[in-house]
């Protein structure tokens, strides 16, 4: 089988594996969708030399922490829940299962130095013909939602989910989504659909046309007078929630500015840093602020259901689909900002979604 190595300074290999035997209480998937995310770009692909240390250190393994296949073997000690064919959402961290995050199905803050592996990071993940995973990180993927969809909801969807929930978001709030890239627009789509107004917000006209062919109406975050025109769409009070997917200072700060007394400002975009006055932008104005990362994997079954419930599929909010082979013209068009969700994947799986477009 084929697989995907990143080598760090924005260079990526594919190199010849053999196909893996599950061991106990193991699956072997046979891969069929596996996301690009921008945690990847950022401290994997882009560094000349990413760590090699802690949750983020990469240890050489097959890349893709968003897997997304078919159950084909079973290995010993697998619960007779798992059939051959099932279609499965793999949750992209592995705990150690004995710490008190991961027995309330946390694994992402798992505290285990050596029993925590993030799939892509320190143990094989998914930009591969075939994936091992631990049965206790599998998600069962509901019909009629495709591969694709699964993929997307591994992570990035995951993510956006939990910051709705930390949020609380229903329809009594307006909701504004600093950037448009595919966490943002996940959380703009979940958003609406948990009953909000809502509103994004991006610099990069490609990105605003993408969110609004999508249904989010987007404003021009590079317009001098976006404060302005926030205040105005929102009867002069700002929203009520602001959930940052841009990582950007500027951004973050005017999300706490704009914001109505006693709101919920939400963390989610990764890096960077913001500088602010915490009286008159915080403490005066009853702000809560929340720092979110990834749904447990309670909460990424949850969503699963609501997805079919609300006839929400998230692959709308990718834009291109490659192979295995494909994987250096993959990151290359994702890191260049002018894309949508970039998904590697099977042959028929990317037939199929070429044909629903």
């Amino acid at each position: 089988m084929h697989g995907v190595v990143i080598k760090g300074g924005r260079s990526v290999s594919i190199q010849d594996y053999t196909i893996p035997v599950p061991g106990v209480g193991e699956v072997l998937l046979e891969m069929q969708a596996s996301g690009l995310c921008g945690s990847d770009l950022r401290a994997i692909y882009r560094p000349e030399k990413p760590k090699s240390e802690g949750a983020e250190g990469y240890r050489g393994v097959i890349a893709g922490h968003e897997p997304c296949g078919k159950i084909v073997a079973i290995g010993p000690n697998v619960s007779a829940e798992w059939k051959v064919n099932d279609r499965v959402v793999v949750y992209h961290i592995h705990g150690c299962g004995s710490c008190r995050e991961c027995r309330a199905g946390r694994f992402i803050s798992c505290h285990s130095e050596t029993g925590r592996q993030a799939y892509g990071w320190q143990r094989d993940g998914g930009h591969s013909d075939y994936i091992l995973a631990s049965a206790v990180d599998l998600v069962k993927l509901l019909e009629p939602l495709s591969y694709i969809d699964g993929s997307v909801i591994a992570c990035g969807l995951g993510t956006a989910y939990a910051a709705t929930l930390r949020a609380q978001i229903s329809g009594l709030d307006t909701v504004l989504v600093t950037g448009m890239g595919p966490v943002g627009l996940g959380a703009a789509l979940l958003a609406q659909k948990e009953g909000a107004n809502v509103y994004g917000l991006e610099v990069d006209p490609a990105r605003r046309q993408a969110a609004e062919e999508l249904g989010i109406c987007t404003l021009d975050g590079a317009s001098p007078n976006i404060k302005e025109t926030i205040l105005e769409l929102t009867s002069g009070y700002g929203p009520s929630v602001v959930i940052d997917c841009s990582g950007h200072p500027g951004a973050r700060l005017m999300g706490l500015e704009v914001a109505r007394e006693w709101a919920r400002i939400v963390f989610v975009g990764e890096g960077g840093s913001v500088t602010f006055d915490v009286s008159p932008l915080v403490i005066h104005k009853s702000l809560t602020i929340y720092g979110s990362w990834v749904c447990s994997i309670s909460q990424m079954e949850q969503l699963v259901e609501n997805l079919v419930k609300w006839k929400l599929f998230p692959e709308k909010v990718v834009s291109h689909v490659f192979s295995v082979q494909e994987a250096e013209k993959a990151y290359t068009l994702f890191d260049s900002g002018k894309s949508g969700k970039v998904i590697i994947a099977s042959e028929e799986e990317a037939k199929r979604w070429k044909e629903s477009k």
